[in-house]
């Protein structure tokens, strides 16, 4: 097993190659020393790769980049903008659903674990996939955003066409000088209180990607969380 996945899993032999990488090797060691001296770190290590566990590369049919794990206790599940069930929705999360509603008013929400949308073809991806409790972007620029990265170039180099959601600048900045020209990429500022007025609401994202999916021949994605 790698963090989770099993030797069956599609992405398994994809990882096992960049486990050997020296930058990741020594990211992996610095956070386990983290751990050991009682650091609390989010997600939990069996649940750092969640997304590459629960969304087979055969299935992706969009990628939503976020950010880095949410910070605080029993949320973060290795799901960007995901929490755990029984734990309150943060805002960015909350302005998510809100914009779904917008545009599809039957869908419902009953809590903030992303796991089916996972299971049906949306690869939630944090640029970092690690974070110390109560310091956000702690493990900004540790070496992550190498391994996110060339998870995106595996996307963008698809023969298949899929949706990029790319909710602000730092989801931007990691598809910077990639050739997206085959793919649908939807962009709009970031979800968060902060900047959502900037074009998130309203921006009619998850509608628009159903409507191309069915254009493309492929189901389109229940957004409803139950």
């Amino acid at each position: 097993m790698i963090l989770g996945l099993s030797e069956h899993n599609e992405w398994f032999e994809w990882i096992r190659k960049r486990k050997n990488d020296a930058f990741l090797h020594d990211l992996n060691r610095f956070i386990d020393d983290l751990r050991l001296d009682n650091k609390r770190i989010y997600p939990s290590s069996q649940q750092v790769l969640r997304a590459w566990n629960l969304t087979p590369i055969s299935d992706v049919k969009i990628v939503i980049l976020g950010q880095d794990p949410y910070h605080g206790p029993n949320q973060a599940n290795g799901l960007c903008f995901s929490v755990n069930k029984g734990v309150s929705l943060p805002p960015s999360l909350k302005n998510i659903f809100k914009e779904i509603k917008r545009d599809l008013p039957n869908v419902l929400h009953e809590h903030g674990d992303l796991e089916s949308w996972a299971k049906q073809g949306v690869f939630l991806l944090n640029s970092i996939l690690t974070v110390e409790e109560g310091r956000p972007l702690s493990h900004k620029n540790i070496g992550w955003e190498r391994f996110t990265s060339a998870t995106i170039r595996r996307f963008a180099n698809l023969e298949r066409p899929i949706v990029f959601m790319v909710w602000g600048g730092n989801a931007a900045q990691l598809l910077k000088g990639m050739d997206l020209s085959r793919h649908l990429v939807l962009t709009t500022s970031h979800p968060s209180p902060l900047s959502v007025y900037r074009g998130f609401d309203g921006c009619g994202h998850f509608r628009r990607a159903n409507e191309w999916l069915i254009n493309q021949g492929m189901d389109p994605i229940d957004w409803s969380i139950r």
